[in-house]
């Protein structure tokens, strides 16, 4: 078998084979060869290696394999330099004349070659261009035979390099050995957006790192259970809506909503999936997680899910809890009763009789209906005796000067008292001798009183028209004010 050495030259796509003869060239070795183009010096990829004769043919196909002429001395790497400044100078000179000339081209590097005889002009263009008239001026610019090449726009990003999305060098200046096909069926393959942008690369088509992981993805495809389609688990059905192929993965949603991932070496398949492939004649998918599998899962939920299933199938007994540990009885509130003791503290010498009973009494709720009927027989059930201590009650009103409460209440026959602040519950005005505001009768109740007593209220009561010291009456009536007003001494206006 033939053995071969891989060299990489500056401006090549791909890897290039020779033999490597008696030079014993290893990787890492700057070799001398001559090329269809002519002697040059490039770098060996590799070890020299053993290859079929059917696999050199695949590689070189009808050329011939040539020999390595020598490992690069010193004098040879400090001619090679030289040459790249040679081209690197002569760059501005190339893309003058591009301009000159007026051809859709765009200069990309100018490569002498070892033998430095002959200078390779590379440029890009999307067609042919009759670049005849420009060999002619670089020719005469340069002193050397002029070679132009035309190269892809990927021929272009390996030689200019650059950094791709992800951060790193492009793979076609770093290590790529060549240029295979890639479509678009291979990003839609991996699940990834069709965005251009996203999928492009520096040099404008699609990155060429879409090809690396593309037969993995279509070997998990193939394997695993179609998306969307519904598995069988301990917890019920579960329905698979993503795909992790590099962890080989695939993530199942349950009835309750919760998400899981299981790998798709520990998914069975059941009976029905083994009869369905065998009348489809295709590939068995494993469609079932065992019991086994989710046991192992790092998931709280999952096993909180599995136990709470073990319950209602008896396997696992309720846990006994301890009610005293986590529930505490709530404090009863004191209240004191005549005599001064809290109702928790009663002793026996004291026992509690009828006054003490009624004063314990809790308040009547006041029932729509009984016009604070029952309300008014509690309170009045529930008053102390003289020198007990009792609660205050905030519907009750203070008492007078002559200690009179209860009478006094009812003989107002059903005013209202508003509470004003400092007041004191009606005790200052008692001491008065006036009711306190609020406490009043209304003037339609003051009229019902004067008829009870005299029959008709007395003229004297109502105001004489034209009387000195007599307050302006205005009357209100409904449609805005001043309408239908009296005027002073009460006669309306009108009159």
């Amino acid at each position: 078998m033939p053995t071969v050495i891989p060299v990489k030259f500056t401006y090549a796509a791909r890897d290039l084979w020779f033999d490597p003869a008696d030079t014993g060239a290893q990787e890492g070795d700057h070799v001398i060869c001559t090329t269809e183009r002519g002697r040059e010096i490039g770098l060996a990829t590799a070890d020299a290696r053993e290859v079929t004769s059917e696999e050199l043919e695949a590689t070189i196909g009808g050329a011939q394999l040539r020999a390595v002429d020598r490992i690069a001395t010193d004098a040879d790497l400090e001619r090679a330099e030289e040459l790249v400044r040679r081209g690197e100078d002569a760059m501005p000179a190339f893309r003058r004349h591009v301009a000159e000339s007026g051809l859709d081209m765009k200069p990309v590097g100018v490569e002498y070659l070892f033998d430095g005889e002959k200078a390779v002009c590379y440029f890009a263009a999307e067609e042919r261009v009759d670049f005849r008239q420009l060999v002619r001026d670089l020719a005469r610019e340069f002193h050397v035979r002029i070679d132009m090449r035309q190269i892809g726009v990927r021929e272009e990003a390996a030689i200019v390099g650059g950094y791709g999305h992800c951060g790193q060098e492009l793979c076609c200046r770093r290590f790529a050995t060549g240029f295979d096909p890639v479509s678009i069926r291979m990003a839609k393959e991996q699940d990834l957006p069709l965005n251009s942008t996203k999928i492009s690369g520096a040099c404008g088509r699609l990155m060429c790192c879409l090809r690396y992981e593309f037969e993995a993805y279509r070997d998990f495809k193939s394997r695993a259970p179609k998306r969307n389609a519904v598995i069988d688990t301990p917890l019920g059905k579960g329905k698979i809506v993503e795909y992790d192929t590099p962890k080989e993965q695939i993530a199942l949603r349950l009835e309750n909503g919760k998400q899981i991932r299981v790998a798709l070496a520990d998914m069975t398949a059941s009976e029905a999936a083994h009869r369905k492939s065998e009348e489809l004649g295709c590939p068995c998918r494993p469609d079932t997680v065992t019991r086994e599998v989710l046991d192992r899962l790092d998931s709280p939920d999952v096993q909180m899910a599995l136990a709470e299933l073990d319950r209602k199938n008896g396997v696992l007994a309720e846990p006994e809890v301890d009610a005293s540990d986590i529930f505490v009885e709530p404090k009863r509130k004191r209240r004191r009763v005549s005599g001064g003791a809290p109702t928790g503290e009663r002793s026996d010498a004291a026992p509690m009789g009828e006054e003490g009973a009624a004063a314990t009494r809790r308040r009547r709720k006041r029932r729509p209906g009984d016009g604070g009927a029952g309300a008014a027989e509690d309170v009045a059930a529930a008053q102390p005796s003289a020198g007990t201590t009792r609660r205050r009650r905030h519907h009750q009103a203070g008492e007078d000067a002559s200690g009179d409460t209860g009478a006094q209440q009812a003989a107002t026959q059903g005013a209202r008292r508003t509470r004003r602040p400092g007041d004191k519950g009606g005790q200052l005005a008692a001491e008065k001798g006036t009711q306190p505001r609020g406490m009043q009768p209304s003037r339609k109740k003051r009229a019902q009183q004067a008829a009870a007593q005299g029959g008709q209220p007395s003229s004297e009561s109502r105001p004489q028209p034209g009387a000195e010291g007599t307050a302006k009456r205005r009357r209100r009536r409904r449609g805005g004010r001043g309408k239908g007003g009296s005027a002073e001494g009460g006669a309306p206006a009108g009159e």
